[in-house]
């Protein structure tokens, strides 16, 4: 069999040389088929640390974070008053605030509770773009969900290493009067948000987050309704 094999190869290469020096016009088919091995590992995606949110991402994960970028692009204030930083992007879109959802669910329900904004009889539209005349926005120091494999210590990791991004983003681009921390995902980063020197006062104070869990109570939610009037006094 492996004579038989290098026989024919050696056929099919006489073959190539006499047409590659015959004179007149030349035609580069073979009497046989010849074989093309590709390695499977080029067809492999290449995977590159994601701007938004420190991990390794493929092309879909970018094309869905500028997604969600475009969504809370379009509901900005001119000029941010209060801007809520969270912890991580929720995975689910219907709890992601500024996701075109009929319904709201989760961390977009919480914040809508918190900020007294009624959603009964209106489109998403319409209480996005009333809570965007109220000078209100949201937005995470990893801009996009967390894959599932990663940990809890992981997760951290992945904050402490985009904080320095987000304080960036803040400071250079949304410029808010005044900063609400929110979420527990930011608990063990406050202290070092609060002495960044963004240019705006951050709430709670002394260091702390508003809306520590999930399920907040009605305490949690009195907490920040107090915060937020107090950081809109003290912005006067």
């Amino acid at each position: 069999m492996l004579f038989q094999a290098r026989k024919k190869q050696t056929v099919i290469l006489s073959e190539a040389r006499n047409l590659l020096f015959q004179p007149g016009p030349k035609s580069i088919c073979l009497s046989a088929p010849l074989a093309l091995r590709f390695s499977p590992v080029m067809s492999n995606p290449i995977l590159l640390p994601c701007d938004g949110c420190g991990q390794l991402a493929d092309s879909a994960h970018i094309s869905r974070r500028l997604e969600r970028l475009a969504w809370s692009t379009r509901f900005r204030p001119l000029h941010i008053k209060s801007l809520l930083l969270a912890g991580i992007t929720p995975k689910l879109d219907s709890d992601f605030l500024y996701s075109p959802n009929e319904t709201f669910h989760g961390e977009a329900a919480t914040i809508l509770k918190a900020v007294q904004l009624s959603t009964e009889g209106k489109s998403p539209e319409t209480v996005l773009a009333e809570f965007q005349k109220l000078g209100l926005m949201l937005t995470h120091v990893l801009e996009c969900p967390l894959d599932g494999t990663v940990s809890e210590s992981q997760a951290h990791a992945l904050l402490e290493n985009q904080r320095p991004f987000a304080i960036a983003r803040i400071r250079r681009s949304l410029n808010p009067k005044r900063l609400l921390l929110i979420s527990s995902a930011l608990q063990g980063h406050a202290a070092k948000i609060h002495h960044a020197n963004l240019g705006c006062p951050v709430f709670p104070n002394p260091p702390g987050v508003l809306l520590p869990s999930p399920d907040p109570t009605e305490s949690d939610f009195a907490s920040f309704r107090s915060a937020l009037l107090i950081s809109k006094a003290h912005a006067l």
